[in-house]
């Protein structure tokens, strides 16, 4: 499918900070942060402003932004309007979290918990808005729900040990940090070799005809004549996106090294904290790449309608 930016972006950085956001949580839950280091605060501020830019990006992906109000109107149905109203509901209570903090209230341990797993279940539900398209094969599949959440806290956990150690406050422990990074590079190598080769869905399927039947019957493989058009219509644009092959096996190779090696290699090679800025931006930098090619190489049944025999 052609990769929108704004989508790609918006999914990349809202992870992040809802990830970030995430850690600051637990650590709160643990009694292990002190809410009146200066660190806390710009980390709950890098939180918020990575949800938010996420947010206002994919706004963009609108044809008119104007009718942004209908994404929740389908809270029972559509997991993209429980996104929406989770995403929505995350800034209230986010806010009334910080002032409860702030205050010293009992009760805030009670919207900590709260909080954490509203923002757990916005990237869900994120992830849902693929994972549920039965027309997307490469997307219909448990490595998308589990894979954005390894995502996001992989983002989360390397830009907190970065702030931390910017801080002065006590980092948290690498392999506690690494363990969802390493998930998330075993989750994408995981899903790379089940869709390795096509044929999750045939134009055979597409048209109720079987590859085989009983003997005596009419049986083979299908194969399109005439695509019905002489130029490029919406669906080939939008669904008939081609990734070259080359290209494709390059960017790959770029992402799992930003995703694996690079990680671990910069927070230690580099001391203090520019190794753990350079650790989380080598890792933000191959979320980006993921996800862009999560785009451009899912491939949409309606090609199958178009000349290509499986996707």
């Amino acid at each position: 499918m052609k990769p929108a930016l704004s989508i790609v972006f918006f999914t990349a950085a809202s992870g992040a900070g809802l990830g970030l956001a995430m850690w600051l949580l637990v650590a709160q839950l643990a009694g292990r942060l002190d809410t009146s280091r200066p660190a806390v605060a710009w980390a709950a501020g890098l939180a918020a402003l990575l949800v938010g830019a996420g947010l206002l990006a994919s706004t963009q992906h609108l044809a008119n932004p104007r009718n942004a109000w209908r994404a929740f109107a389908r809270v029972r149905t559509s997991w993209l309007s429980r996104e929406a109203v989770l995403a929505v509901a995350f800034w209230p209570l986010a806010a009334l979290h910080v002032l409860l903090t702030l205050r010293g209230a009992g009760i805030a341990r009670a919207s900590a918990l709260a909080l954490l797993l509203l923002a757990f279940a916005v990237v869900v539900s994120t992830a849902m808005i693929y994972a549920c398209l039965k027309t997307v094969p490469r997307w219909r599949t448990w490595h998308t729900p589990v894979g954005f959440v390894a995502f996001s806290l992989g983002s989360g956990g390397l830009l907190w040990s970065a702030l931390a150690a910017s801080g002065g406050l006590a980092v948290p422990p690498a392999g506690l940090v690494l363990a969802p990074v390493l998930a998330a590079v075993a989750i994408k190598l995981a899903w790379e070799a089940k869709f390795a080769a096509r044929g999750h869905a045939t134009i055979n399927e597409a048209l109720a005809v079987p590859m085989s039947a009983p003997r005596g019957q009419a049986q083979g493989r299908v194969r399109l004549l005439d695509a019905g058009h002489a130029h490029g219509t919406f669906l080939t644009n939008e669904f008939g996106f081609v990734l070259a092959r080359e290209r494709e096996g390059t960017l790959r190779v770029a992402m799992f090294v930003l995703l694996g090696p690079a990680v671990p290699l910069l927070a230690w090679a580099v001391p203090g904290a520019a190794g753990a800025w350079l650790a989380a931006g080598a890792f933000g930098a191959g979320v980006l790449l993921e996800r862009w090619l999560f785009f451009a190489r899912a491939e949409h049944v309606v090609r199958l309608y178009h000349g290509q025999q499986a996707v």
